[in-house]
């Protein structure tokens, strides 16, 4: 029996978005499938509890459906569905929300029995604020590798998906060894690949460059490791079936990570218009990470910054946010990821920061959720399939009333969440401790 009501609360959704013996039928004024950034207007979903079975503008096939449903089980004109959201780069062991710099170094002095159960408990709050998959960008003490096999794990329960490198690969003394191993541990790049294989890593992160000089507003330190050795890398990679996601800034470093042909390149400050093209040509993943830079320009003065600092990281900042404008008019493909438990970046509540300040830099609403949805499962190899609307993916998926195709900043407010037949219409409070 088809039900209408517009708008209804979480709370009043969840009964009819809960899968019984029978598929849930939706009809809404909103569907995002995820696949692009077109907007299906007063379509149709079809979802139980393993996957979606039909998504489009007409209603499901009778053969999809349960004995006697003849009608949606909910209409919902008012609201829209979209894919859950994914974080494509995240740092599970560490604290983002804490501001207190004298707090973040003695955390990272904490032993790995201490961090592992706080990390657990951020990732626990993660599904109710709207992420149903995360993109570990490098731990050294096992963290993120921990947390991806319990995800492996039949006792799971309910946490979004983790993905995880294990510990980055740097160059001895070179930026990193807060999340990085050095490749002169392994001797060779056959050896440090070996090596985070053998302890589970799902991909290779690799640092290509150093970070930026925030005095002189630029990346002044060579790149860590040379195009030859990167191209070395990738390859050897990719003969193992597995991926790279390199953490570059600076154009000689994208430079590098464009001829070597590594899949994702994170940060990418200083990238130009034709690199971008390149990226575009090459189907390689740009994740730009905003949200850590416009932390230290919100609050430069308690973080001490000179005004030099200040002008050269909002500089810094206008000059990413016109790449990322121009990325978004080539096609290329942009992979939403905050750099999460980075100063100032709370898990969750940071990465629905880092699609604002998307939004802000100049793409549209769809773009910007494309971004955190499909275009980042359609390219990063998970091991699931999710983050689309489109049978066979997993059902995990937001239902609300607000206009979040109009502004991201309403994925804020109150939703109901689907992840895998269990609905969740709670949310998370931004101002407890601990993300």
């Amino acid at each position: 029996m088809s039900t209408s009501a517009s708008p209804l609360s979480p709370d009043a959704l969840a009964p009819f978005l809960q899968p019984g013996s029978t598929p849930v039928w939706l009809r809404v004024g909103r569907l995002f499938t995820g696949c692009d950034a077109t907007v299906l207007r007063d379509a149709h979903l079809l979802y139980d509890g393993r996957q979606i079975l039909h998504a489009g503008a007409a209603a499901p096939p009778a053969e999809l459906l349960g004995p006697g449903k003849t009608g949606p089980d909910l209409s919902l004109p008012d609201h829209t569905v979209l894919p859950g959201l994914i974080d494509a780069h995240t740092h599970l062991f560490l604290e983002g929300g804490e501001e207190d710099p004298a707090k973040r170094a003695a955390y990272l002095k904490l032993p790995v029995t201490e961090l592992l159960p706080r990390a657990e408990a951020r990732l626990a709050r993660l599904v109710a604020i709207g992420l149903t998959g995360v993109r570990e960008a490098g731990d050294k003490i096992g963290v993120g590798r921990t947390l991806q096999a319990r995800w492996l794990s039949s006792a799971r329960g309910t946490m979004p998906y983790v993905d995880a490198p294990g510990a980055a690969i740097n160059h001895q003394g070179r930026y990193g060894s807060f999340m990085a191993e050095p490749m002169e541990d392994q001797g060779s790049v056959e050896g440090a690949i070996a090596n985070r294989l053998a302890q589970g890593a799902h991909r290779i992160k690799l640092l290509a460059t150093g970070i930026i000089n925030f005095e002189r507003g630029a990346v002044t330190a060579k790149p860590q490791m040379p195009v030859e050795e990167l191209t070395h890398f990738a390859a050897a990679t990719r003969a193992l079936g597995k991926q790279t996601m390199v953490h570059c800034s600076g154009t000689d470093g994208v430079a590098n990570c464009i001829a070597a042909r590594v899949d994702s390149i994170e940060h990418g400050y200083f990238i130009t218009d034709d690199q971008l093209a390149q990226l575009r040509d090459l189907d390689l993943a740009w994740v730009p990470t905003f949200a850590p830079v416009q932390y230290q320009v919100d609050h430069a003065d308690a973080l001490g910054w000179s005004n030099l600092v200040r002008d050269n990281l909002q500089r810094i900042l206008d000059g990413h946010a016109r790449s990322l404008a121009h990325a978004g008019r080539l096609g290329v493909r942009i992979v939403a990821g905050s750099d999460s438990g980075s100063h100032g970046v709370p898990h969750g509540w940071g990465f629905l920061t880092e699609l604002e300040l998307m939004e802000r830099a100049g793409l549209t609403a769809a773009q910007v959720l494309h971004s955190a949805t499909g275009a980042s499962s359609g390219r990063l190899g998970y091991a699931e399939n999710f983050g689309t609307l489109v049978p066979g993916a997993k059902p995990r998926l937001l239902v609300t009333s607000h206009d979040v195709l109009g502004s991201v900043a309403k994925l804020r407010r109150p939703k109901a969440v689907v992840f895998d037949g269990v609905v969740h219409p709670g949310g998370d409070d931004p101002t407890v401790p601990g993300l």
